[in-house]
């Protein structure tokens, strides 16, 4: 009996679909974990299904498939220690309150970071109380 490649196919794209559907919809980073999952399964009955329809005398998509499998194991055990060290710090698992947590973007400081000329003088801070400067003559200042 040989198998039609449109089962296969239909039922990873189904697999994918629903996958894509988790991502998307849910909030809890384990359940995302979870579709993402899903979709790389989807993806492996994929590849297995075309090996065998082609007949691939080296199993290309087989191997391709196992490396598929090594890789989303690593990609969960990764995930999920992040995720159980961020609900120990948070109390919650959602998506939502995990985008609180990237750092305020620090100022351009490459303009700090040059060297400063030696012909020229340094210049004073702004909250020097010698002589107060507007915006407008500091920026005069710097350009010369």
């Amino acid at each position: 009996m040989h198998l039609h490649l449109a089962y296969p196919a239909v039922l990873a794209v189904l697999l994918f679909c629903v996958g894509l559907y988790g991502v998307l919809a849910r909030r809890n980073a384990i359940l995302v974990l979870m579709s993402v999952e899903l979709m790389l399964n989807a993806v492996n009955l994929n590849l297995v299904a075309f090996d065998v329809w082609l007949r691939d005398s080296l199993h290309a998509g087989q191997a391709l498939t196992l490396f598929t499998i090594a890789i989303a194991a690593a990609e969960i055990g990764i995930g999920l220690a992040i995720v159980l060290a961020v609900y120990r710090n948070r109390g919650t698992s959602a998506v939502d309150a995990l985008r609180d947590t990237a750092e305020p973007s620090a100022p351009d400081e490459s303009q700090e970071s040059q060297e400063p000329d030696e012909s020229r003088e340094p210049q004073q801070s702004p909250q020097s109380p010698q002589s107060p400067q507007s915006p407008q003559s500091q920026k005069a200042e710097a350009t010369a």
